[in-house]
């Protein structure tokens, strides 16, 4: 880091050079209130002593040393100097007269008048213009510059056309100048290019220094670096203005790289400027690019740079600012040493550094001893104050310094103000934050931002239940008459819970406008249910005044009532929408849909769809898509299933790994196995990876059509990529034993036990089942011991099973006793059970049995389907009963089945 060594000379002290620019954004920018910014009239007395150093000092000489005649030489030069300040050029015209003479005396000689009137100007009324002297071409063309940039480049043309501009430098700038006001660089660049060609000029600094002054002064940072660039290109040395003017306009807009650039530049053409220095310090110290900047006060000491006020003020900023208390002191009392009277600058600087690095002791400590050193605190140095009490967070010492400030006449600043109402959310009742926001609405803050700051304060300090109590009077008044406030407001009371304090505003407000207040309260509703209140959100909806309905509030609403369980309340919701002139869109479509399905009726979502489908307009996205996958196929509905199927293909909608297992699981028995095959390959291959649930669905599809290699192969990927479950082996187990492949059953079953997996329930129903089929009845009971021995409980499948099994047999016997323990077990037959007994009882001649069994059925609710009259008759037919079987197959054929 740089340390504080300056064996330099140092100017003598000169109040009307003191000239000092900080930016905006620093916390010290008020204590530079009393210090003029950078301007271009101190940059061009730095080149002063070299001849035409720059162009309008130039033309203050040529003024100074001519007889203006006419217009005094004094307010002539005045004039142009209040130009090159940037500011407002006075126009001296007689408002009552159309007509305007300026003077140009060229000697005892001959005098030349030159009218122009606003319009026109007419050169040919005054004789033998043509023969007019380069001097005085000059002079015509210098002050129509002062008030018309049109008569200006026509003046131009003209002296173009009549050889007047044969090495004629001055001529060329005044164009520029005008040129760089218009903002034509295209035409000022073609008009240098024409100076050095056809012209013959020498083009010097002086050129260029013109346009980068008119990119100084319209904030042109990019042009100003093309100047420069151009400048060098062309073997033009820049002098100290080029370089002071280009610094003031990267200071300005904090452009880093191009300081750096022109900075650079600066250094190895040996020039030494001593804004420049501060501009490039005052950069980096705005970036916070400390580093960076102590090398530039390296480089201060390096290239020998006498320093003026502005530099030491730069210099004590830098360090002030990064919390370097000790250097800053060091160079305070270098800056004293060096002849620089005490400055209230310098020490508010110091004060805020203290105040940053939370060392109000020592902020204090400077603050009372101002008046040893005979200065007085001004302005700024209460408002560093403020702010460093505020940063200790001491609202009682922040608090004292606010109404001293007052008292004194000042005013705060908006930071300040902030700090205050950040302090009294904390510390202080309602009455002083009302007070704080009485100030800001007499300094002018602008009522949106004011409540901003209010709300965040009392946010952080989790007092935001206290703002009711502050926003009163005028204040609110405007609240409630401004759009964005009043939304602001309503949507921080909903988040913290304040409904009732929300729905009042609502309920106040002074503005009318439809459309913004559907789109408040829709947003409000949102922000009530993305929180979880969703109760809040009920509340608000409630009291929201009645009038057309609105779409995307009442699609919001039957959302929440449909996630709180009130669906009476969302499918009223639903009809209101539906018998109403609004049409629904597909957001509206799908949010009904889902309001079904969660409710279980999914015969409403259906007829819903079939409603949207009439809506020729409207295209399901990829999530509609697949909830009405997933409701056709619950729904067992396999055409509208394989139409859908088509249907997506055709929509061009992109598919994603969720929307392949959806169709997969969906479509599995509606589609055939071929197109389920292509799918499937086709996921893989773009790079989506199957869930569990799509491999076992595979593994069935392919189980069920006997393509066992292809099932292996899904069962040896699934197992690969660890997605392998209890369910996929009992798939594949089901389908050796439906097509009899009690090897690679049993083989399938070793494998399932060898990967961790326990022999499950179904396992066992699938063993039982083959081996009963088979005729196996030695394995069949072996598999029972092993279930019991596992402790493995039967469910409705297993004793179903036994019981087919046994009465395929005959054996009666057997048959009471699994239907025995099938009650004591605490089931109850199913349909299934009922429709085996009766088989069974059939094939041992219980004919009688059989037919009270149906009897039974219906006492127990279960209702006979067809399998159950198919068993009984043939039953009867078995046992010559057909008398009763015709009886019961018409019986049958009247019940429809």
């Amino acid at each position: 880091m740089a340390s504080l060594k300056f064996s330099v000379s140092v100017d003598t002290y000169d109040s009307n050079k003191f000239h000092f620019s900080a930016s905006p954004s620093f916390p010290i920018i008020n204590s530079f209130a009393r210090v003029k910014p950078i301007n271009l009239s101190r940059l061009d007395a730095e080149s002063w002593d070299i001849p035409d150093s720059n162009p309008v000092a130039e033309n203050i000489k040529t003024s100074c040393s001519k007889d203006s005649g006419g217009l005094e030489s004094s307010n002539y030069r005045n004039d142009i100097w209040r130009r090159f300040q940037g500011v407002k050029r006075v126009n001296r015209k007689d408002p009552n007269s159309k007509l305007r003479s300026a003077r140009i005396d060229n000697g005892p000689e001959e005098k030349i008048y030159v009218k122009h009137f606003d319009g026109e100007l007419d050169m040919n009324e005054y004789g033998m213009v043509s023969e007019l002297s380069v001097e005085r071409c000059n002079a015509i063309l210098k002050d129509l510059e002062r008030s018309s940039d049109s008569k200006t480049m026509r003046f131009f043309e003209w002296m173009r056309g009549n050889g007047k501009l044969k090495g004629n430098v001055g001529a060329y700038n005044l164009a520029l100048r005008v040129l760089g006001r218009r903002g034509d660089w295209d035409a000022a660049e073609t008009m240098i290019q024409e100076m050095s060609g056809d012209s013959n000029c020498q083009v010097d600094f002086r050129v260029y220094n013109t346009l980068i002054y008119a990119c100084y002064k319209q904030g042109h940072v990019e042009l100003g670096t093309k100047w420069l660039r151009l400048m060098m290109e062309n073997g033009v040395q820049p002098n100290v203005a080029t370089f002071g003017m280009l610094m003031s306009l990267y200071q300005k807009g904090w452009n880093v790289a191009e300081a750096e650039f022109a900075f650079s530049q600066m250094r190895s053409f040996g020039i030494t400027c001593q804004s420049a220095y501060s501009a490039m310090i005052t950069v980096y110290t705005r970036m916070n690019l400390y580093d960076k900047a102590e090398e530039v006060i390296d480089f201060i000491q390096e290239d020998k740079v006498t320093l003026n006020l502005e530099n030491w003020l730069v210099l004590l900023n830098a360090y002030s600012q990064q919390g370097k208390l000790q250097e800053a002191e060091r160079v305070l009392l270098s800056m004293q040493n060096s002849g620089f009277s005490p400055n209230i600058v310098a020490y508010n600087m110091l004060i805020t550094g203290y105040g940053k690095s939370s060392n109000m002791d020592a902020a204090q400590s400077i603050f009372r001893n101002l008046r040893s050193v005979g200065l007085e605190p001004d302005e700024s140095t209460y408002r560093s104050m403020i702010e460093g009490w505020g940063r200790a967070e001491n609202y009682k010492e922040a608090e004292w310094y606010y109404h001293e400030l007052k008292g004194l006449g000042f005013k705060p600043n908006s930071s300040n103000l902030y700090t205050m109402i950040h302090l009294q959310a904390k510390y202080a009742d309602e009455e002083d934050a009302a007070r704080t926001l009485d100030d800001m609405e007499k300094m002018g803050c602008q009522y949106s931002s004011v409540l901003g700051t209010l709300l965040q304060a009392y946010e952080r300090a989790g007092r935001i239940d206290r703002v009711p109590l502050i926003l009163k009077g005028s204040f609110y008044e405007h609240v409630l008459v401004n759009q964005t406030s009043c939304s602001i407001l309503v949507m921080t009371y909903v988040k913290h819970c304040l409904v009732d304090d929300a729905i009042k505003v609502l309920q106040e407000k002074h503005w009318k406008d439809i459309i913004f207040e559907d789109n408040l309260y829709h947003l409000v509703i949102c922000s009530c249910k993305e929180l979880g209140h969703l109760e809040n959100a009920v509340k608000i909806y409630d009291q929201m005044p009645i009038k057309k309905p609105n779409l995307h509030i009442m699609c919001t609403m039957i959302d929440i009532y449909s996630t709180l369980g009130r669906f009476s309340e969302a499918e009223n919701l639903y009809l209101e929408l539906k018998s109403s002139e609004i049409s629904l869109d597909m957001i509206a479509f799908s949010i009904v849909v889902r309001m079904y399905v969660k409710s279980g009726s999914l015969k409403d979502a259906c007829s819903v769809l079939e409603t949207m489908d009439e809506q020729k307009n409207i295209v399901p996205d990829i999530y509609l898509f697949r909830d009405m996958l997933r409701i056709y196929q619950q729904c067992g509905m396999l055409d509208k299933l394989r139409d859908l199927y088509y249907r997506i293909l055709k929509s061009g909608v992109t598919w994603d790994a969720e929307m392949y297992n959806c169709v997969i699981n969906c479509c599995s028995r509606a589609l055939p196995v071929d197109e389920l095959s292509r799918l499937f390959d086709e996921m893989l291959s773009r790079g989506f990876s199957p869930n569990t649930i799509t491999f076992n669905v595979m593994l069935d599809v392919y189980g069920k059509s006997r393509l066992f290699t292809k099932a292996r192969k899904v069962l040896w990927l699934a197992r690969k990529r660890g997605l392998v479950d209890a369910i996929s082996y009992n798939t594949i187990i089901a389908s050796y034993g439906q097509s009899k492949d009690i090897k690679k059953m049993l083989s399938t079953v070793q494998e399932m036990q060898f990967n961790g997996f326990s022999v499950s329930l179904e396992v066992y129903n699938c063993l039982l089942d083959s081996y009963g089929k088979e005729g196996q009845l030695e394995s069949f009971r072996n598999v029972l011991r092993r279930m019991k021995e596992s402790s493995c409980a039967s469910d409705h499948y297993t004793y179903n099973i036994m019981i087919n099994i046994y009465g395929e047999q005959g054996w009666i016997e057997e048959v009471a006793n699994v239907l025995t323990e099938l009650k004591e077990s605490g089931l109850r037959p199913d349909l299934c059970s009922y429709n085996t007994l009766i088989k069974a009882y059939g094939i041992a001649g219980m004919v009688e049995d059989a037919v009270v069994l149906v009897k039974e059925m219906r006492e127990n609710g279960i209702q006979p389907d067809r399998i159950t009259y198919t068993n009984l008759i043939n039953a009867l037919r078995k046992n010559d009963e057909f008398l009763e079987a015709v009886k019961w197959s018409l019986w049958m054929k009247q019940m429809g089945l």
